[in-house]
């Protein structure tokens, strides 16, 4: 059975008409298409053959209409799906993302060119907007503030993006239209991008308010604008700004840990219909894309434990391995970890690692599994090779069960929980590391940050004196502490990047040990190559070329209409 939400008739109208589906080149056709979601009575005041900028920019209503167009292009569950681009998961089959993620791909895969044109797109609504909002008449500056911030908060997030992945791009602040010369123009260096971007969000910042009303849930707030501030200078190695920005978000006092009370669900319940704004009781997620039922939804929880195919997320073993034992050390350290049964291998670790990936003994909808009995179960036992579209497979012999409804597994994208972009977890993970770069980070910069993320879900907590006592390099282990709360978030490969390490996406992705599988299964992974440990070899013929890969090629649909571009070092 579903579970029933908390919604308004607002938060309702404006999921309808900030759907997310929009994705237009001009304006006027935006209005088309936002309007068609609107009262009858208003349809009938502006017809919709006579919408222009001259008929269109009076009212309050207009204006809003026009700013939930420009969250079009927030990203939602593709932000997650970008996961396989990094080490984490593995979807098997071949796709874009894992073509990027191996280095072998070019300038014409579609991913990298819907990536250039949807982030353009969305800058394009965002200057349209900026250039005519301020035409209106009889609205309070409040509101006019408000829905500026929004806007240059949007135009920034497509930028992010556009230098994350592209480096140098065109820095285009105008609403251009065929013929103008800028169209043809070269690309902007990318500190000038970057500039830019930081600059944007701490405008926004200025203009937003730090919260909304229950009728305005998922709108983008202060908060937002310098949550993804510190995000973004992390990502450049600017870790003055990015601690500034960071800590300005932990001052607001608005924003705290998710928690129901119990360590052993906490962290997975922010992710399921529970953890939504709409429940009440999230005060973590600081920016989401948020889903209604039967008005947005997604599939995320049938492609993650898909009863009858592959799943489309498969827990690396490097993933598995990089959770800590319960007493904080590495499991290569650790007395207390064992590899000798499946089992065991979820036996004394991080809470987080079984509240992420699904453990012996947990509730799954996959139905059948890896057991002997060849019958569905609604308990989690063993891994499942066998593809008889009896159950779901595993590429790796792990599942997740983050982001996972059970009762969405058995349907097609029905999935309304929220996707969180930026939660206040990040925010402290963020703070921290830029303390550290810049040589200031102390005990009690932990104790504020990495151990509340601990504390939550029961973890020992990180000690600087403790960690020297084991030879264990602190930047180490804020890497890994980033990556286990962070997974499945999406983040992963853009933190491979930033902190220059590509090559981890040249190595074999790998799975659980081949001896661990029962001997009724062994059958359907012997033709399975193993490295020298016994792991499964899930991928392999991976490469990353340091003099190109940090980047992705401009592509080549884009270089056929502007040469004036130029391609990106080494491709």
């Amino acid at each position: 059975m579903r579970r029933a939400h908390t919604s308004t008739p607002k938060l309702h109208t404006f999921m309808r008409k900030a759907g997310f589906r929009i994705a237009t080149l001009s304006m006027p056709v935006l209005m088309l298409a936002s309007l068609s979601g609107c009262e009858d009575d208003f349809l009938e005041r502006m017809p919709l053959d006579t919408i222009s900028d001259v008929s269109f920019w009076k009212t309050q209503e207009q204006l809003e209409l026009a700013v939930n167009g420009c969250y079009a292009g927030l990203k939602g569950k593709n932000f997650h799906d970008m996961e396989n681009l990094a080490d984490n998961t593995i979807y098997p089959p071949r796709s874009d993302y894992q073509a990027i993620s191996s280095g072998n791909f070019d300038f014409t895969v579609g991913t990298v060119n819907t990536e250039w044109t949807t982030q353009y797109e969305g800058i394009r609504r965002c200057n349209h907007f900026l250039e005519n909002f301020k035409k209106a008449q009889g609205i309070s500056q409040e509101k006019l503030n408000q829905y500026e911030g929004e806007v240059r908060f949007m135009r920034a997030f497509h930028y992010s993006y556009l230098s994350f992945f592209f480096g140098d791009v065109q820095l285009v602040t105008n609403t251009l239209n065929i013929g103008d010369a800028e169209i043809s123009g070269k690309r902007a260096p990318r500190e000038e991008v970057v500039d830019f971007i930081l600059n944007e969000l701490e405008e926004a910042a200025k203009l937003l308010p730090t919260s909304y009303g229950s009728n305005d849930l998922g709108r983008i707030t202060k908060g937002a604008a310098l949550g993804w501030k510190a995000r973004v200078a992390l990502f450049y190695g600017r870790y003055d700004v990015a601690e500034v920005a960071a800590k300005a978000v932990m001052d607001l006092g608005i924003y705290q840990l998710y928690s129901n009370g119990d360590p052993a669900t906490s962290y997975q319940e922010l992710f399921t219909d529970k953890g939504k704004l709409a429940a009440g009781k999230n005060k973590e997620t600081i920016l989401a894309r948020l889903y209604l039922q039967d008005v947005t939804m997604h599939n995320m929880s049938r492609e993650v434990q898909v009863p009858d195919q592959t799943s489309r997320f498969s827990p690396t073993q490097s993933l598995v391995d990089a959770y800590l034992s319960s007493d904080g050390l590495p499991i290569e350290q650790s007395p207390l970890y064992s590899e000798d049964s499946y089992e065991a291998i979820f036996q004394n670790r991080d809470p987080r690692m079984t509240q992420t990936i699904l453990a012996p003994g947990a509730e799954w909808g996959g139905k059948d599994d890896g057991d002997k009995d060849n019958q569905p179960n609604s308990t989690f036992s063993l891994p499942k090779f066998n593809a008889d579209k009896k159950g779901c497979v595993t590429g790796t012999g792990y599942y997740f069960t983050k982001y996972v409804d059970l009762a969405a597994v058995g349907t097609y994208n029905k999935d309304d929980n929220d996707i969180h972009l930026l939660r206040y977890a990040e925010v402290l993970l963020t703070y921290a590391e830029a303390r550290l770069e810049q040589g200031k980070l102390t005990q009690q910069d932990l104790d504020m940050t990495v151990n509340m993320l601990r504390d939550r879900v029961g973890m020992v907590h990180m000690d600087l004196g403790t960690l020297a006592a084991n030879g264990l390099d602190v930047r180490t282990e804020l890497r890994r502490e980033r990556r286990v709360e962070l997974a499945r978030e999406g983040q992963r490969y853009f933190d491979i990047l930033r902190w220059n390490q590509g090559h981890l996406l040249a190595q074999d992705v790998k799975g659980v040990k081949k001896s661990l599988i029962p001997d009724y299964n062994q059958a359907y992974v012997a033709s399975i190559p193993t490295d020298e440990e016994g792991h499964l070899i899930i991928n392999t013929g991976r490469r990353f070329d340091e003099g190109r890969n940090y980047l992705w090629p401009i592509p080549l649909e884009q270089l056929q209409r502007n040469p004036n571009l130029g391609q990106n070092s080494g491709w």
